[in-house]
């Protein structure tokens, strides 16, 4: 049986992309449609001096996750990254 999560725990998870070995950072928000959730959204890279409010999140589909373990979200972007506009929309 899997074990439900709240958001609060799921955000403190660190997301890495298994296709590259890249940690994304953390989950900071999630998508739904219809009450399922769609996708998670992650920081994405920093940059130096980059501005706060600056859009470099990156959208990821709900079937790239591959795993929530206990302190690491797995996922597969195929070298494939989706990133969001500045409104937040993919």
């Amino acid at each position: 049986m899997e074990k439900e999560l709240t958001f609060c725990e799921l955000r403190e998870r660190e997301v890495v992309n298994v296709a590259d070995g890249r940690k994304l950072g953390r989950v900071y928000d999630l998508t739904f449609v219809c009450g399922k959730i769609t996708g998670l959204i992650v920081p994405g890279e920093r940059k130096f001096l980059k501005n706060v409010t600056g859009s470099e999140s990156i959208f990821i589909p709900w079937q790239s996750v591959l795993k929530i373990g206990s302190d690491v979200i797995l996922i597969d972007l195929n070298n494939h990254t989706y990133p969001l506009g500045i409104d937040g929309k993919k």
